[in-house]
């Protein structure tokens, strides 16, 4: 963008594209869960006992807060590779 043809930068913008995925997956997931869709990794999910079905039935449980946690940490882990 901008006609920047820099390695160092082309890195930067990969991360901060990946972060924001993230965070874009995170704030739709209320949403999705009323349309009974949810776009979180099952291995975290499963790695705290999280169903599909909790999300869906909208519980508000330590072990969901975890997973988000999880996820959240990892675009966090990317913003960092960017500093």
């Amino acid at each position: 963008i901008l006609g920047v043809r820099d390695i160092h930068a082309d890195h930067a913008a990969s991360h901060i594209g990946k972060a924001q995925g993230i965070v874009t997956c995170l704030r739709a997931t209320p949403y999705h869960s009323t349309r009974q869709k949810v776009f979180l990794p099952m291995d975290i999910c499963m790695l705290h006992g999280v169903s599909q079905e909790d999300f869906i039935r909208g519980k508000q449980e330590k072990n969901m807060r975890d997973v988000i946690y999880d996820v959240a940490s990892q675009a966090h882990i990317h913003l960092e590779h960017v500093r």
